[in-house]
């Protein structure tokens, strides 16, 4: 009897961020509300691992992360990989807030998805592979079932499918 599996990973596309990134540009040289402002999206680091916006203060950083979940959700992408609990900071009348990108299951987050599929799967095996987890099955159709049940739940992190056999 054949064995189906998928990976399960939290992950992001980084093409997909590197338009995102672009598209927030334009926008903001392009808005009149932002004309003769520092407000201005940068990459974390070299590694494009996040984003670094600049603004007059707190409500145009949010202004900011607003047009980033929306290029996001144009471009099919989900908006918690974005880290937003880091604090904005003050100084020389901008204010500064650093978004890191969340990727990878660490374990807790993986024992939360596991506990899930064998709660409502019990057929299916799981196993937790450092930062993604295979789910094997001897029905494609359970694989897809396990598939729509994650997708309904509402996890705090990205989820992503991978690895199809």
């Amino acid at each position: 009897m054949a064995n189906f599996s998928f990976d399960i990973v939290s992950d992001y596309d980084k093409a997909e961020m590197n338009n995102v990134f672009d598209q927030v540009q334009r926008e903001l040289q392009n808005r009149y509300d932002f004309k003769g402002t520092p407000a201005a999206v940068e990459w974390l680091n070299s590694d494009k691992t996040g984003f670094k916006l600049t603004g007059n203060g707190d409500w145009q950083i949010d202004a900011i992360l607003d047009i980033i979940r929306k290029k996001l959700a144009a471009r099919n992408q989900s908006q918690k990989v974005l880290d937003t609990s880091a604090e904005m900071t003050t100084s020389n009348l901008k204010t500064t807030q650093e978004v890191p990108f969340r990727q990878g299951l660490d374990q807790e987050k993986a024992k939360k998805v596991t506990s899930l599929i064998r709660d409502k799967f019990p057929k299916v095996k799981t196993q937790i592979q450092g930062q993604e987890v295979r789910v094997t099955s001897t029905s494609k159709d359970d694989l897809q079932a396990v598939m729509q049940a994650l997708r309904a739940q509402d996890f705090d992190f990205p989820l992503e499918f991978t690895n199809y056999r």
